[in-house]
């Protein structure tokens, strides 16, 4: 199982505690530091985590190219992808579909709804009907074709989706802990984000939010992650030890 990072402070969060909990053999490239990718066939599922960077800026980071060529591969051979905003944000354009600056970043503990698709995904299906999530950031994207939209905001319409049986995207983080949030702070793109929305009481407003109800995220993030964990063992034909 690969999961790719884009930035130190943005692992997994929970979701890599589901993952060693299920027994789950990780390979981790750390893609802004030079990793190189696995070959897709030596995996059977892959997670991709957010970062500071744009989709769209292939041309200052090459290996954003490289990677969504995995994800398009991934999505073509039925591999399982989970990606968490930068990660959703390249399951899109992988797909085909566009990436770009909003007019405004998106930033706070905010409240997101699941679409009727959602409600009956048998992945997102595990969310309530509407659930706080935090939101850090300042691109969207459009729906790739044949996309399900499982999830919205009412400034962010795309906020999850799937791409065939196996492959989800989600804007939101629902995986930080408390010291992720404190770390993302001192992100200049980040930092930036919150000063343009000029969000109330600034960044300490901010983490007391995801502190106040950091337990209750995670809680959504395991029961969503482990629906997905479920299912990528089960297209995988493998017991969670024996995932790669």
């Amino acid at each position: 199982m690969l999961v790719c990072q884009h930035i130190a402070c943005e692992p997994p969060g929970v979701l890599e505690d589901v993952m060693g909990e299920r027994g789950w053999r990780l390979i981790r490239a750390e893609l802004d530091e030079g990793d190189p990718l696995p070959e897709l066939g030596d995996l059977d599922a892959v997670v991709v985590m957010g970062g500071p960077v744009g989709a769209y800026e292939e041309s200052a980071y090459p290996w954003l190219t490289a990677e969504q060529q995995l994800l398009r591969a991934a999505v073509s051979s039925g591999t399982p992808v989970f990606g968490v905003c930068l990660g959703a944000q390249l399951l899109a354009a992988s797909m085909g579909a566009r990436v770009y600056r909003a007019p405004t970043p998106e930033v706070g503990v905010l409240e997101v709804a699941l679409t009727v698709a959602g409600r009956e995904d048998p992945v997102a299906g595990a969310l309530p009907r509407s659930f706080l999530t935090l939101q850090w950031h300042s691109d969207t994207f459009d729906l790739p074709p044949g996309a399900v939209r499982l999830a919205s905001s009412p400034a962010y319409p795309n906020q999850a989706f799937r791409i065939g049986a196996t492959a989800y995207g989600v804007q939101f983080h629902l995986e930080v802990t408390d010291a992720m949030a404190d770390e993302w702070g001192g992100v200049p793109a980040y930092a930036a984000a919150l000063e343009t929305v000029r969000f109330p009481g600034g960044l300490d407003r901010l983490l007391d939010d995801v502190a106040e109800h950091g337990e209750e995220m995670r809680r959504r993030a395991r029961a969503l992650f482990e629906r997905w964990a479920l299912l990528s063992e089960q297209r995988a034909g493998r017991a969670g030890s024996d995932m790669i």
